[in-house]
């Protein structure tokens, strides 16, 4: 036990885990929850690019020093109090100009809700439909200023999304992927073992029973076995989850009823080569029962080997998922890596040239598989010494 508690693949998995289960705690907010703008890479990216900044416009207005490039989306709203018979105007100054946002007249309250990425608003500037606004409102460096001219009151609020939002950045909707990347933690290992477990749990009881009961039994159940890991899988899954749901736990049935046979065969292989020993022939012959020398005797005997299938079985069951999820198979609203793959394929992050919203997710299923690799390698090695005997040769 000490030995397995010493090795950095666990201690590893122990900090994934409590990451995955207590960082969303510490997390305030909602994973869906809109940062910044969409795309915006990291913190620590390019200093050039803006963050994201929010100016209070009063009926003084407010005045901006830009010394960066372009935000990525130009905001404003809020409320304007003005006489009726008066035309109020907001006006924008840049250093090569004065463009006027939008003319109001005939009300005494106005509600503002401009985006830069409206198309209404791009043609009442005059400015292309196709392109970033913020770019031809921030022309060069220098010194701006937003105003209204005739307003009794102005209460507005502008927001200018930078380029860089988080420590990995932002996503197609500007969420921030290292939240995501925190829940889909907890996605990834529910899955994993959950699935493995009811699998390893479920081979268990059929390797148990072959082996021992032998004759019509064991043939049928193997070859079902054989049928099982002769058909693919993954057409199989696809249909399976498009039938019974995508929710979370439809997905960790559907891995599980692929993923029992090998733990089955294991199992019954161990079975048959010790049903005929003397001590079990010494337990019948006492008149112990056939489920007291499974439950006491064989059990304890198969239990190493279920422990390794189990962290061998954890990376097959979460590259299932994330493929399934990948392919669009999982619900939309469930938060996982393969998720975030199939959300950064589906929204163009590959011509966008968004590698943190591919590399992360990536890493994390690659690391997370590994790490269940080694340590079920370890336990193979304790089982058996010949496996590990190599490293002295």
């Amino acid at each position: 036990m000490r030995d397995i508690l010493k090795r950095k693949s666990v201690i590893m998995l122990i900090c994934i885990f409590f990451a995955g289960f207590l960082g969303p705690m510490l997390i305030s907010g909602h994973p869906s929850d809109v940062t910044g703008a969409p795309f915006a890479r990291p913190l620590w990216w390019n200093a050039k690019l803006p963050l994201s900044s929010e100016y209070v416009v009063g009926n003084s207005g407010v005045e901006i020093n830009w010394e960066k490039l372009p935000p990525e989306i130009f905001a404003l709203n809020g409320r304007i109090t003005a006489d009726p018979e008066k035309e109020v105007r907001i006006i924008w100054s840049t250093p090569v100009g004065e463009k006027t946002l939008d003319t109001l007249t005939g009300s005494d309250l106005y509600w503002i809700n401009m985006d830069g990425r409206d198309m209404i608003f791009k043609q009442k500037l005059g400015l292309p439909l196709i392109g970033k606004s913020a770019e031809h409102l921030f022309p060069s460096s220098g010194r701006y200023s937003l105003r209204t001219e005739g307003a009794m009151e102005t209460e507005l609020s502008l927001s200018l999304s930078g380029g860089r939002e988080g420590l990995l950045g932002t996503d197609q909707r500007g969420r921030d992927v290292l939240t995501l990347l925190i829940f889909g933690i907890r996605t990834s290992l529910i899955v994993g073992i959950s699935a493995t477990l009811i699998a390893s749990l479920l081979g268990l009881g059929l390797g148990l029973a072959t082996g021992y009961i032998g004759g019509l039994f064991d043939a049928f159940v193997m070859r079902i076995v054989d049928v099982l890991l002769s058909i693919p899988t993954l057409p199989i899954m696809m249909v399976l989850a498009g039938l019974w749901g995508k929710g979370l736990w439809q997905l960790v049935l559907i891995l599980s009823i692929f993923s029992w046979m090998g733990t089955a065969r294991s199992v019954r292989a161990l079975v048959l080569t010790v049903r005929e020993s003397p001590w079990v022939e010494g337990l019948r012959v006492l008149g112990a029962k056939r489920g007291y020398i499974l439950r006491r005797h064989l059990v304890p005997e198969a239990a190493p080997i279920l422990l390794a299938n189990i962290a061998l079985g954890v990376p097959g069951a979460i590259l299932a998922e994330a493929g399934l999820a990948f392919l669009g198979l999982s619900d939309p609203r469930l938060i996982s890596w393969g998720r975030m793959l199939h959300e950064a394929h589906s929204f163009g992050a590959f011509t966008e040239g968004a590698w943190w919203l591919l590399i992360p997710p990536g890493l994390g299923i690659v690391a997370l598989c590994l790490i269940f690799m080694d340590i079920g390698r370890f336990l193979e090695e304790k089982i058996d010494p010949r496996l590990g005997s190599g490293k002295n040769a």
